[in-house]
């Protein structure tokens, strides 16, 4: 159990605690020297972080590198030499990490696994060139692709999805898809880089195209509607043709190169021939690291974007446009609740305090003034004082906001406090989240037995948790590896290939202890707080939509 083996360290590697056994220094460096060590990798929207951990998922080192999408010609992006860039960094940081605490090079490693955050348009043609600028998640201008495609397969398709994509270029007549050779994701396209290997995890593959979870592979019938839908355009491929091949947890996904170790290390020292697991999106990685992939368990992800994971009992009774079916990184179904917008307004306005602390001449380090500001929450009015914040940087499909707005308001008898301003900016982050959740209490009755928060803004003790809490009206828990996130959940998915003899829940469960988690109930005060903001936050959207359309 990790609670026998864990405690807190009295130091933080880029700003994230790390456990091991303080008597261990020599065991964990006989793990690295053995070549026993497996490596995570995640590229989330903001920071790249690389996770080494042991057999037992117990962490040896971290690494991170911050990286910012850039919105060009109206799309979100990232350059392909930022990614390959950003994941050397990440690498060459936890190397640097492994090598002064514990005194030894990172050689060799027993598995490693890739994520990245999901769906998107990364599109290459026959001399593996890239096609079009990477066109990201938060792209909302695939709408007329996605309700087309909707209805076609009966299946909710969101704007996110790279089938969206692909069906809005061929709508928007680009001259690009007559020259696709090989379309793929984030995660897909660095498994790529490392391997050589044009394959892709369940759990990821079906952000990009509907999976049939009895086959676990693309569903056959969706593929024929599709290929049957572009027929006439006198393309030369087939869907199929250029789609990634689907594997599941516990599958090899090929083997780590010697182009790609050179990539993640240039140095020389890190050596090829290392087992790769199936690439997974960040919704799968995040599943694993809060141990909610059986049914009836769900977890929440807050970043740049935030989405609720719910493993299903049974099939939805219906297409509902707010709610994404995905599934585990071993193919189970799962509810998926996805907003657009999540930590990057409430960031913005914390850059805004720490401007406004340098010109007073009392700078404040970034991992200092998160902690302090969300502690003023502690003393903040329950509906926040009669401030309404409306975070959507981008646009929002299950409010049907084509173009975010930040917004900002509040009326004269408004209680403008510090706390205040801060508590709505939480509220704000989780309303829409609220919203399709309850969407699926309502129409399809779903139990959900508990949540887990998992992402940078739970590291902070309690605040976000109460506020999540009061928003979805449900205890949350924390784990010790709130922070790690998707990285740690993807190192478990590596060290799966070697323990795959049982269930990947089952491998999961062995690896988490209760003593481990931290869970807070709301309040009743609290939830009604938010259900008043929540009807403030509801009223703010008639503005969204008019400036959305340029009123």
């Amino acid at each position: 159990m990790l609670k026998d083996v864990l405690v807190p360290l009295s130091m933080l590697v880029n700003g994230v605690e790390m456990y091991q056994d303080l008597k261990s220094d020599e065991a964990m460096r006989k793990v690295v020297e053995s070549g026993e060590a497996t490596l995570g990798i995640e590229l989330g929207s903001t920071r790249i972080k690389a996770v080494l951990v042991d057999s037992c998922a117990r962490v040896i080192a971290m690494g991170m590198h911050s990286w910012e999408s850039h919105f060009d010609n109206g799309i979100w992006t990232y350059s392909l030499n930022d990614v390959r860039q950003g994941l050397q960094f990440a690498y060459m940081d936890l190397a640097r990490q492994v090598q002064e605490s514990l005194g030894v090079p990172l050689k060799n490693l027993a598995s490693l696994g890739i994520s990245a955050m999901m769906h998107g348009y990364l599109v290459f043609d026959s001399e593996n060139n890239l096609l079009v600028p990477f066109r990201t998640w938060r792209n909302t201008i695939t709408a007329t692709a996605a309700d087309t495609l909707t209805e076609l397969f009966h299946e909710n398709i969101p704007q996110r999805w790279s089938i969206a994509h692909l069906y809005q270029a061929i709508m928007d007549e680009e001259r690009h898809v007559k020259n696709i050779s090989y379309m793929t994701t984030l995660s897909g396209y660095v498994h790529w880089l490392l391997s050589g290997q044009k394959v892709l995890g369940v759990g990821d593959a079906v952000g990009m195209f509907p999976i049939d979870t009895e086959t676990n592979n693309y569903d056959e019938s969706a593929v024929k509607k599709f290929d049957a839908l572009v027929a006439g355009k006198g393309f030369s491929w087939k869907l199929r043709d250029i789609l990634p091949s689907v594997l599941v947890a516990g599958n090899e996904a090929g083997m780590l190169s010697e182009s790609g170790a050179c990539l993640l290390d240039p140095s020389g020292v890190l050596s090829a021939g290392v087992p790769m697991c199936p690439p997974e999106g960040d919704a799968g990685t995040g599943m694993v690291a809060t141990n909610s992939i059986r049914p009836r368990t769900g977890n929440v992800s807050a970043g740049t974007s935030i989405f609720a994971m719910i493993v299903l009992e049974k099939a939805l009774s219906k297409v509902y446009r707010e709610v994404d079916v995905v599934t585990t990184p071993d193919g189970s179904p799962v509810a998926m609740v996805h907003t657009n917008n999540g930590t990057g307004e409430l960031d913005a306005w914390i850059a805004l305090i720490r401007e406004a602390a340098s010109l007073l001449r009392s700078p404040i380090d970034e991992s200092e003034i998160y902690p302090l500001l969300y502690a003023s929450v502690a003393d903040s009015a329950p509906d926040a004082g009669g401030i309404t914040v409306n975070n959507y940087l981008s646009g929002e499909h299950i409010t049907g906001v084509s173009v975010g707005t930040p917004l900002y308001f509040r009326s004269a008898s408004s209680e403008l406090t510090l706390g205040n301003l801060i508590r709505a900016h939480f509220y704000a982050m989780f309303a829409t989240l609220s919203m399709g959740l309850d969407l699926l209490r309502s129409e399809e009755k779903i139990v959900i037995d508990y949540f887990v928060g998992h992402g940078g803004i739970f590291k902070t003790p309690l605040v976000a948790q109460k506020m999540l809490g009061a928003a979805l009206q449900a205890p949350i828990s924390v784990r010790q590896n709130a922070g790690e996130g998707g990285a740690w959940g993807i190192a478990v998915l590596a060290l799966y290939l070697h323990n795959n003899t049982r269930s990947l829940p089952d491998f999961v469960d062995s690896l988490f202890d209760s003593d481990n988690t931290d869970t807070q109930a709301p309040t009743q005060r609290d939830i009604e707080g938010f259900h008043q903001f929540l009807q403030r936050f509801k009223m703010s959207l008639m503005l969204e939509k008019k400036l959305s359309r340029g009123g």
